[in-house]
């Protein structure tokens, strides 16, 4: 049974291949320790939480490249992790109706789950079991240095202790696939580095068991700024709705707000992050959905004004997303599918989770005993 398991979770494992040249990553370098010993097959995981509409940022800086990695023949695990939804109050009703918005998103992006394992983060109970042994490896001081935790809780009367802790879970959502390497914003370094280290603590003290997972940092990642602030990054939270470019907006709202879209008062079109924000920020969206560069599209348009500027990059958005938005509506028509491809992806996800899981389970002295179902007595010898 167990070498069953063992391959079963192998089955996932791909020859892989290097990063796309189209893709902007860098790797930081390790801050934690020495290389493992062990040779992990390479993984990539990454998730994204089921709140707010996916908006042209999450697009553009990081589904794209999702798409790009499972297209390339990568190993990879998307996540949908309803469970680091919830520790902020929320609507129960809107967040399961936001899961399958979100599931549908992605397909409606590229994402296929032939290729890649798209799943439902709590439906693989294993998250917040692995995320328990990690909390008791874990300090206080460690945590309450994780910059999301300050930003968020900054805005907060009462703070849930969820809101403290859930970079722990974040690190048991990468390490109980073993991940080698997340695909991340620059925000989300720490809570790499963090997994990194507990990586390490828990190989310390209980023996090889898991990667240290390399942050792949998309240098796309956050430079689409908000349509109403160019000094913070789009964001789903946010409750102006002109302040971003949802991938659910229709064609007559995604010119509207690209018109009202913050500039200044000079009119040629220029590339000056520094000076002219606002304008810069729209020539970084044009830039990110053609593939040209800023000044490359300033020499095109330099016989435009920034309102007949606004005019043409809002047909270019919406050539883009316009396909996107209607196979959303298209997918979200079909909430049958949408649930048995979050099914399916939780199969294949679990297969892989409770391998490792159980070999987590030994190691810290749980012992096989309370799985029965799994592993008769001749089979749980193994791990004696």
């Amino acid at each position: 049974m167990l070498k069953n398991l063992l391959s079963l979770g192998n089955c996932c494992t791909t020859q892989l291949k290097t990063f796309p040249d189209q893709i902007r990553t860098r790797i930081p370098k390790r801050s934690y320790g020495k290389k493992p010993q062990k040779v992990y097959p390479r993984r990539i995981f990454s998730g994204i939480q089921p709140t707010g509409t996916v908006h042209i940022g999450n697009y553009l800086g990081a589904i794209q490249n999702w798409i790009e990695l499972q297209n390339s023949g990568e190993n990879v695990v998307w996540s949908i992790v309803d469970m680091h939804s919830i520790t902020v109050p929320h609507d129960p009703k809107e967040l399961r109706q936001n899961i399958l918005k979100v599931t549908a998103t992605l397909l409606a992006c590229g994402i296929d789950p032939e290729k890649s394992i798209l799943f439902q983060q709590s439906t693989v109970p294993m998250h917040a079991e692995l995320a328990w042994i990690f909390s008791c490896l874990v300090t206080m001081p460690k945590l309450t240095h994780q910059p999301q935790f300050k930003e968020k809780s900054a805005k907060l009367k009462d703070i849930p202790l969820g809101l403290y802790i859930y970079p722990v879970l974040q690190t048991a959502d990468i390490l109980l696939y073993k991940a080698t390497h997340v695909p991340v914003g620059e925000d989300q370094l720490q809570h790499i580095q963090l997994s990194e280290h507990l990586a390490q603590k828990f190989n310390s003290t209980y023996g090889e068991t898991f990667p240290m997972p390399e942050a792949i940092i998309n240098e796309n990642a956050g430079r689409i700024k908000s349509l109403r602030d160019p000094s913070e990054k789009m964001s789903k939270s946010s409750t102006d709705v002109k302040s971003r470019l949802d991938l659910t907006d229709s064609p007559d709202v995604l010119l509207n707000k690209v018109k009202k879209a913050l500039t200044d008062f000079t009119s040629e079109v220029t590339y000056n992050p520094e000076e002219r924000p606002g304008v810069a920020n729209l020539l970084n969206i044009h830039s990110l959905i053609t593939g040209k560069s800023p000044q490359e599209i300033c020499e095109e348009v330099k016989d435009l004004d920034t309102g007949k500027y606004k005019l043409l990059l809002a047909d270019v958005i919406i050539d883009r997303i316009d396909p996107i938005r209607k196979k959303i509506e298209e997918y979200l028509n079909e909430p049958d599918y949408l649930h048995y491809v979050l099914q399916t992806g939780a199969k294949k996800a679990e297969v892989v989770a409770m391998t490792n899981w159980l070999e987590v389970r030994n190691k810290v002295g749980y012992g096989l005993a309370s799985l029965p179902v799994l592993l008769d007595k001749s089979q749980m010898e193994v791990f004696q």
